[in-house]
């Protein structure tokens, strides 16, 4: 019998919606027709002003840290999470319940910090609900939006993130340390230094120094390119400007002193991987999927940016594992990258090394099997309390 998995996310960032893609993925190979599949951005279909936090969302960030961080610790907290919770679902009570009646499922998987308890306090109205999983996409410093004591599995990706479940009245049996859902397209993709430099028109024997702005093209990388080509480098320069098509074209008008390849929006499944693949380092923000992607691709990393709040650990995790270092100042960052490439190749390979000891290439395939399983058990009859 076929059973049916409904993702639950919102694109506030880009990390959200690869998450449960990446599981989606993971189910479609291991079970094939097995398993069908529905999606709802659920803020998008609530009232004002969550209805515009998809796009609210990078402007702050990128605009204003400052804010975001005021507006992140203002609600970070077991109270005024829950304060929050209830202005929420109150406020969109009759749409929540509509969304769990028009999309009926044998397991529910929440990949957004936000809607996960005002959808689940939906849920539990109907006669009879679905396993209500949640998959945490912050790294270490989680919001406390994420841990609802009340759902049925919560998946986190690092040792971290379950403590603070702990903390935040979680049990331990009802959280699980996976690591972050990396598409396995991405690790299936991946490929050897010299095929990718092939595919890509890149130098075969240059050192190849990977800049990356997200997918929504944010951090003020154009200042760090600009640090790294003000003077001939014994190196080549790949920069990924995201969905950012102003950074792309400033880019591609620049006068360039090194050798170098810019690229828009790239797709995770199939250009990244093999993007990194030819790359020795990487310099990025501090994003989770890019940090998980760069340690399975085995990329030494320079976090040249972070969002305050919930990007905060993601620092601490690089930083302490020695798979990289924090530098926010472009003048910095090429500073040290310089200083890495005159260490040699034996240098980078043990940064290489460092990297891929943080990696979990096998979280996705781990979510998915439990997804699997959740969705084949009965499904919850409504208690009187709800």
């Amino acid at each position: 019998m076929t059973k049916k998995v409904l993702f639950l996310f919102s694109d506030t960032g880009g990390g959200h919606r690869s998450a449960f893609q990446a599981i989606q993925d993971a189910m479609k190979i291991r079970f094939g027709g097995a398993v069908e599949f529905d999606a709802v951005d659920v803020l998008r279909e609530c009232k004002w002003p969550l209805n515009k936090q998809p796009e609210l969302y990078p402007r702050v960030v990128n605009t204003s840290k400052f804010l975001w961080a005021l507006v992140y610790h203002s609600f970070d907290g077991k109270r005024r999470t829950r304060l929050a919770r209830q202005f929420i679902y109150r406020n969109n009570r009759r749409i929540l319940r509509r969304i769990v009646a028009e999309h009926p499922a044998d397991v529910a998987v929440c990949t957004h910090s936000v809607i996960g308890n005002p959808t689940f306090r939906a849920f539990l109205t109907l006669d009879e609900r679905p396993p209500f999983l949640t998959v945490v996409t912050d790294l270490v410093t989680t919001p406390s939006f994420w841990y609802d004591p009340r759902v049925d599995h919560c998946f986190v990706p690092t040792e971290s993130a379950y403590r603070r479940g702990l903390r935040l009245g979680m049990s331990p049996s009802q959280m699980q340390i996976t690591g972050l859902p990396v598409n396995p397209h991405f690790i299936n993709s991946m490929t050897t230094k010299e095929a990718a430099r092939a595919e890509f028109s890149l130098h075969p024997d240059l050192p190849a120094v990977l800049l990356v702005a997200g997918s929504e093209g944010m951090g003020a990388i154009h200042k760090t390119v600009a640090a790294l080509d003000a003077e001939p480098l014994d190196a080549q320069l790949i920069v990924v400007c995201g969905r950012n098509q102003d950074l792309k074209a400033k880019l591609e008008q620049r006068a360039w002193i090194n050798q170098h390849r810019v690229f828009g929006y790239v797709t995770n499944y199939h250009e990244m991987p093999r993007i990194m693949a030819a790359s020795d380092i990487i310099v990025t923000k501090a994003g989770p999927s890019t940090i998980s992607e760069a340690a399975i691709a085995g990329l030494p990393m320079i976090i040249s940016d972070r969002i305050p709040g919930q990007e905060t650990g993601n620092v601490r995790l690089v930083t302490e594992n020695r798979a990289g270092i924090y530098l926010p100042k472009p003048e910095r960052v090429a500073e040290r990258i310089r200083e890495w490439l005159a260490e040699g190749p034996e240098s980078l390979s043990q940064r290489a090394e460092n990297a891929r000891k943080i990696a979990r290439p096998d979280a996705v395939w781990e979510i998915a099997d439990a997804v699997w399983d959740w969705a084949n058990r009965p499904k919850f009859a409504r208690s009187r309390a709800s």
